[in-house]
């Protein structure tokens, strides 16, 4: 067959199918969505507003104070957002910037940054200026996480991190930050852990290139005592505590709920046609976000659960299509993710 269409040249019969698949996927209305113009990155909560949440689009846009957002352009920028007018650049990082946090520590207003440059930058807020680089990961940062427990303890300020490597740092924020160091890694993944994310326990929760999502407790220092295995790579991880549910983000599109307790499957949200790239957890529902350029809410109500298992099971069942085969293995497949992760 002849075609001038330039979307099927150098495509594989696999490749077509796939990308069939997806446009037939992307008619469907699950979890409202809602459309924007270009892949989604990141989802973050409105600290002012319950009913809102940011987002960060591979076109730039930041959508809907002050907001501070990582870029690959290597620097952070800051707006005030009711009246959009920026506010500092911070440049130090020599790559992209992967994760940023806001503290509060000693009076000080402090940016926490991790880049692609396997660097964390402790910032001055305020000033804009740069206060302290720790070193001592070894592939490029993913996620910075707060720990909460350390906090309402009245230790010092604790920060973790996760990067395009096997294991986890620490780091204390003390008043004189030039002590600042990073704290040996433990290994709990097999590649990228993506994202980390305490509960209210103080619990850290993990989502890895490995397929896995995993809880480290404290009290044990940090051993994994739930796994969470899924097809693909997990992208995001959230703990619902009012419900007991913990939900999942992953490259295979779907959107997971499991049982705390239990560690079960409990529902799978489908709907998005791409990589789930982020998760947020909104009153009683979870809103995820995805490359495919929508948002998506999904409810976590135990009985609107029931009633979306129930209608789930009066679809007519589909013939399951064999999954494509690649042409790496699946050890190869993660080297590559790390390269891209490390340069993106």
């Amino acid at each position: 067959m002849q075609t001038s269409n330039r979307d099927y040249f150098f495509q594989t019969t696999a490749q077509l199918e796939n990308a069939e698949r997806k446009r037939e996927k992307s008619k469907n209305s699950n979890g409202s969505p809602i459309k924007l113009q270009s892949k989604i990155l990141a989802i973050a909560a409105d600290p002012t507003r319950s009913d809102a949440v940011f987002l960060a689009e591979s076109a730039g846009t930041a959508r809907q104070l002050i907001l501070e957002v990582g870029c690959w352009d290597k620097c952070i920028w800051s707006w005030d957002v009711k009246t959009r007018k920026p506010g500092h650049k911070f440049t130090g990082h020599t790559d992209f910037v992967k994760a940023v946090v806001y503290v509060q520590a000693d009076g000080r207003s402090l940016l926490i940054s991790g880049g692609a440059d396997a660097e964390v930058i402790i910032w001055d807020a305020t000033a804009g200026t740069r206060l302290h680089v720790l070193k001592g990961h070894t592939h490029g940062i993913q996620c910075l996480a707060i720990d909460p427990i350390a906090r309402t303890e009245g230790n010092p300020l604790t920060v973790f991190s996760s990067s395009s490597g096997q294991g986890i740092h620490s780091f204390t924020v003390p008043a004189s930050l030039s002590d600042a160091v990073l704290s040996d890694p433990f290994k709990v993944h097999e590649t990228s852990i993506y994202k980390i994310f305490f509960d209210e326990d103080g619990d850290l929760w993990t989502a890895s290139a490995d397929n896995i999502a995993r809880c480290l407790t404290r009290q044990s220092g940090w051993k994994p005592e739930t796994a969470l295995e899924h097809p693909d790579y997990v992208k995001d991880i959230v703990v619902d505590e009012t419900r007991g549910w913990v939900i999942t983000a992953c490259r295979d599109e779907e959107v997971r709920v499991w049982d705390r307790a239990t560690g079960e499957l409990h529902h799978t949200y489908s709907g998005h046609f791409e990589e789930v790239t982020g998760l947020l957890i909104v009153g009683s529902k979870v809103v995820s976000v995805s490359i495919d350029a929508t948002v998506r809410q999904w409810p976590l109500d135990p009985r609107e659960i029931q009633l979306a298992k129930a209608a789930e099971k009066q679809k007519p069942s589909a013939v399951p299509e064999p999954a494509p085969e690649s042409m790496l293995t699946e050890e190869e497949e993660r080297e590559l993710d790390e390269l891209l992760n490390d340069s993106s």
